[in-house]
């Protein structure tokens, strides 16, 4: 028998709390972007790396847009409030990303995390044909660690300076959801 492991189905692509819209992210959404990372700079700082001026501009945004990686919006008419990117997509017998999200300082605490872990979970498992994926926390992010738990993630580790945030190297906790267990295609 296949396990299929699923979060809770709490949100799907669409109108989620208040109102507001999750859908992949487009190269339009680049100066709402810009806009919407330059607005939350010191509210996010205790949990991103230092980033270089052009990064929180539309021509930075565009190429991070243009990256790789997928990413996903969560909209208040045009204004960005919260994001999700897949980064790291790995086929083969791996099938696996990372995972990363944010939310703006003015819309926490209305389950935006949450939902965007959840439809790029699905997206990774029905779009991408991923196995796993995987995210990783400064270990007193308990706000982080909350919505990957309701997102059906487990803990698997702790690895010390993971990542460099917010001007050292910072310890992380380790999660991951195990999105399926079919072989990979072609297997």
């Amino acid at each position: 028998m296949t396990r299929r492991a699923r979060a809770p189905a709490r949100y799907r692509t669409g109108v989620i709390p208040d109102g507001l819209r999750v859908r992949r992210a487009r190269p339009s959404d680049a100066p709402a972007l810009a806009a919407a990372l330059s607005r939350n700079r010191a509210h996010m700082r205790p949990w991103e790396p230092h980033r270089p001026d052009r990064y929180y501009t539309p021509a930075g945004q565009a190429e991070r847009l243009g990256d790789g990686g997928v990413r996903w919006v969560a909209l208040d008419g045009g204004r960005v409030t919260a994001c999700a990117t897949l980064s790291g997509i790995a086929l083969g017998p791996f099938r696996s990303a990372s995972l990363g999200y944010w939310v703006d300082a003015e819309y926490t605490g209305r389950g935006l995390a949450t939902a965007l872990v959840e439809e790029a979970c699905r997206a990774a498992r029905e779009e991408l044909g991923l196995h796993r994926v995987e995210a990783g926390t400064v270990l007193d992010n308990h706000a982080s660690q909350r919505v990957l738990a309701k997102a059906g993630f487990e803990r698997f580790g702790t690895a010390p300076r993971y990542l460099h945030i917010d001007g050292a190297w910072r310890d992380h906790h380790l999660f991951q959801r195990i999105l399926h267990d079919d072989p990979p295609p072609h297997a």
